[in-house]
């Protein structure tokens, strides 16, 4: 038994050793991406921003202030023409994603669960406190009372069926009903 806790122990120290290796190593890493991007922004920045020289007459002054602006334009459109290919990118991106999506066809319903709610709770639930109205469904409907139509009259006067086809069967009642007129 204390074999497998060594080799346990062993494991452990050894699965410890390695993640801190890596993390080392990570560690490293990092600190040499950092500086290479620090270079790399010292060397970009020498060639396109060479050190300003200030000249003495003011004619010289407005010639430079024109160059800086010449130049702020130029570096604003281009700003600009990379942001709406970023946008356009970004948006056919999307498109795509969503296509990948509706082609996987793996999305899964949520399970719904039959709530029993009144009209009262739902309006509740739906506008808040903005619903003052009391919704009695029942107390909305209309009191209709019955008149006696024709058809009813007519109804009430045959009765019960049975004995109507009694009466009308055989030859007796085919003769009731051509003496009726029917």
């Amino acid at each position: 038994f204390s074999h497998l806790q060594k080799k346990r122990r062993a494991a452990t120290a050894r699965r410890q050793h390695l993640k801190s290796a890596m993390l080392q190593l990570a560690v490293t890493e990092i600190e040499k991406e950092a500086a290479a991007k620090e270079v790399e922004k010292q060397n970009y920045l020498a060639e396109h921003c060479p050190p300003l020289s200030l000249p003495g007459s003011m004619q010289e002054l407005q010639e430079l202030c024109k160059k800086l602006h010449a130049k702020i334009e130029s570096v604003d459109e281009e700003r600009y023409d990379t942001e709406v290919k970023l946008q356009k990118t970004n948006k056919e991106l999307e498109d795509l994603s969503q296509k990948l999506f509706d082609l996987r066809g793996k999305f899964k319903r949520p399970p719904l669960r039959r709530v029993r709610m009144s009209a009262d709770a739902m309006l509740r639930a739906l506008l808040g406190s903005k619903h003052k109205v009391c919704m009695d469904l029942r107390a909305n409907l209309k009191q209709v009372k019955k008149e006696d139509t024709e058809k009813e009259k007519d109804l009430r006067d045959v009765g019960d069926w049975r004995k109507n086809i009694e009466e009308k069967s055989g030859m007796e009642g085919r003769k009731k009903m051509f003496e009726a007129g029917e």
